[in-house]
């Protein structure tokens, strides 16, 4: 048992889906896992594991945003010996070819978090995929004929910015779109030698003003959490 998991060990598998929500991860064991055990409800954070055709995988809600990723990330491989962390969850379009239950697989995760600058002062850190993950889950996207882009994304440290336009200067250089904990699991993977792999399904856009209907996101979300399990 860790601070903030109480699983014993090896009730963990060494691949782990992490979407932000923990009602989520329900939803995700429930529909794709089968002989599925709940490990975690420690601050109502669910944690499941269980099979899906025959392979063993585990799905741990992280809250929102870097801060709270980062707390499980670091007890999920500290802890547990997690290997493979794959985050699933939604994100803001920032681009106009990218519309409501559009997927994005991000290479690399810029940030408005200050984190990384108190680790290397003075200097940048670019944080990204694992290219294993990457590459298995675009061969497998392709396979299945499901569109999806690739590229540069941002995890952004507000859900509410003042200004409704400060999107457009990321955009300008091309990021695809906006979420809130990519970055810091690019990081903390990269720090402890593991892989990760971050899968986003577009949930609003910050061009038109859409969102989805809470109702329309669990089967906008199967595509993006296929994709996911298509790593194992």
């Amino acid at each position: 048992m860790s601070l903030h998991i109480e699983a014993n060990i090896g009730d963990i598998s060494e691949t782990v889906l992490l979407p932000g929500d923990p009602l989520r991860a329900k939803w995700i064991a429930d529909s794709f896992l089968t002989n599925t055990i709940c490990y975690n409800n420690i601050r109502g954070m669910l944690g499941y594991t269980g099979f899906y055709k025959g392979k063993r995988v585990s799905v741990q809600g992280t809250g929102i945003g870097i801060p709270s990723t980062l707390v499980y990330c670091n007890e999920l491989i500290n802890d547990y010996k997690v290997q493979n962390l794959i985050r699933v969850g939604s994100a803001g379009s920032y681009q106009q070819s990218l519309n409501l239950g559009d997927i994005v697989i991000a290479m690399s995760a810029s940030s408005t978090s200050n984190i990384n600058n108190l680790r290397f002062r003075n200097a940048n850190f670019s944080p990204t995929a694992n290219y294993e993950l990457f590459m298995k889950a675009v061969l497998f996207a392709q396979s299945q004929n499901i569109e999806f882009k690739a590229g540069n994304i941002l995890s952004a440290d507000e859900f509410y910015e003042d200004d409704d336009n400060a999107y457009k200067i990321w955009a300008k250089y091309g990021i695809l779109c906006v979420e809130m904990e990519t970055s810091g699991l690019y990081t903390i993977a990269s720090k402890f030698n593991v892989n990760a792999l971050s899968i986003l399904t577009i949930s609003d856009s910050l061009i038109t003003g859409e969102k989805m209907e809470a109702n329309e996101r669990a089967t906008s979300f199967k595509p993006m959490i296929e994709i996911a399990l298509s790593t194992l």
